[in-house]
């Protein structure tokens, strides 16, 4: 059931998105576009809620769970970024917006760029972190195992990210 939920607010995600982008520029009806976009977070609370119940019903942890937490903390670390990105190119393409802003290429710009990047990978992968160690709290430790994997995932997740930002900081890409 936890895997069909993940499924389901990924695809209610885009949905919601491409809806909102329509309504707010092809309807021209940008309060309601607005209103479509700002439910994305309802499907978060939907899918931690449904966790947490059926963790409570006595469900046994495993990696369905730890991918609930770790999609939910995706989504609160790039959710907004996925959306300004679609919303710039969705201005562009059919309401006269401005050009969509590329990130640099060279130097600290490039390096300050990939920095911001890592941030919001990192809050996704803290975010998830905490809520899988809520989640370790909530069953006991006896039957985190799995919990704890998606945990160093995790880990993995923020030192790959820490460990690009700063090669571009260590060994800035210059122009030729």
């Amino acid at each position: 059931m936890v895997v069909g939920l993940i499924i389901a607010c990924e695809v209610a995600f885009w949905v919601l998105l491409a809806a909102g982008l329509v309504f707010r520029y092809g309807l021209r009806m940008p309060r309601t576009g607005l209103a479509l976009l700002l439910c994305e977070p309802l499907l978060e609370l939907v899918l931690f809620a449904v966790t947490a119940i059926d963790l409570r019903n006595g469900a046994e942890p495993d990696w369905r769970h730890g991918l609930a937490a770790v999609y939910i903390g995706f989504t609160v670390g790039l959710g907004h970024s996925t959306i300004r990105w679609a919303d710039a190119r969705v201005a562009h393409r059919f309401a006269g917006g401005p050009p969509p802003v590329r990130p640099p290429k060279y130097g600290r710009a490039r390096a300050v760029h990939e920095w911001k990047v890592a941030g919001r990978w990192i809050i996704a992968a803290v975010v998830a972190l905490a809520l899988l160690q809520a989640a370790v709290w909530y069953v006991g430790d006896g039957q985190a195992a799995s919990l704890q994997a998606w945990q160093q995932r995790m880990l993995w997740v923020i030192a790959i990210n820490v460990i690009i930002a700063g090669s571009y900081t260590l060994f800035p890409k210059e122009k030729r």
